[in-house]
């Protein structure tokens, strides 16, 4: 049986939770994720740890073992630009195939109010699972490097 846990600026995470979190979504994202220090900066985003709109972080357990995890940073800009913006979903990489993925998607759907926006590289296999929520790429995005 999976259990639920959310964070959010209400209900923080302890130093010892945070870094678990850190540490599972640096080594289960591989080469779609980023360093531990942005990865460290989203999470302290979406708790409000730094002057933000907040989120949350949602993790999914079994037997105590963390099995998923989601980051959600919310925007500030809703009408124009989705209200948050999922930064991270990963799930164990021993356990890929099993749903996970699926199961996180729809407990972010139901825990977010607004819309959601998300960045996925056109190689990942995880876009088939965005794209049957209902994710589109209605736009290309461009970037200027400074």
């Amino acid at each position: 049986m999976y259990l639920l846990e959310t964070f959010d600026e209400k209900n923080l995470p302890t130093p010892q939770q945070k870094k678990a979190i850190v540490d599972f979504l640096y080594e289960n994202l591989e080469q779609y994720g980023d360093a531990k220090p942005q990865i460290e900066k989203a999470i302290a985003y979406a708790l409000k740890e730094i002057t933000s709109f907040g989120g949350f972080v949602l993790l999914l357990k079994k037997d105590e073992q963390l099995k998923g995890a989601v980051v959600i940073n919310k925007t500030g800009m809703g009408g124009y630009i989705p209200e948050n913006i999922l930064v991270y979903i990963a799930t164990h990489k021993n356990s890929r195939g099993e749903g996970l993925g699926k199961k996180l998607m729809e407990k972010v759907i139901l825990h977010t109010q607004g819309d959601i926006a998300l960045h996925v590289e056109a190689n990942n296999p995880a876009k088939k699972l965005y794209e049957k929520y209902g994710f589109t790429n209605p736009y290309l995005e461009m970037r200027l490097k400074k």
